[in-house]
């Protein structure tokens, strides 16, 4: 379990690191002017709304590896949060935090 304890701070540590670059102010950014140079403006906000969209997905997958370590400290790593059973060997080598059967991932 040492591992796996290892893997999932890894991975949070990742995960927080990405989530603050996405944070950062955009170099560069200026006012948004949807004038007569829209694609400009445009393209900004476009990349403005997926930056978000990135971090909002993170966050998930933050809470999710949270949960996992938590689960490990409560002995209750490894089994569906959602049935009770076991969850399979190969998802959890895939993604150590995973909380949930196949069937009810």
């Amino acid at each position: 379990m040492t591992e796996v304890r290892e893997t999932l701070r890894a991975k949070e540590a990742e995960i927080v690191e990405q989530m603050d670059q996405l944070s950062r102010p955009m170099q560069e950014q200026g006012s948004i002017s949807f004038g007569k140079r829209v694609g400009d403006g445009t393209a900004m906000a476009v990349d403005r709304l997926t930056a978000v969209t990135a971090h909002d997905k993170l966050q998930g997958l933050l809470d999710q590896v949270r949960t996992a370590s938590s689960r490990l400290d409560d002995g209750t790593y490894g089994t569906c949060e959602v049935c009770g059973a076991q969850i399979a060997q190969d998802r959890l080598e895939a993604r150590p935090w995973a909380t949930r059967c196949i069937r009810h991932g």
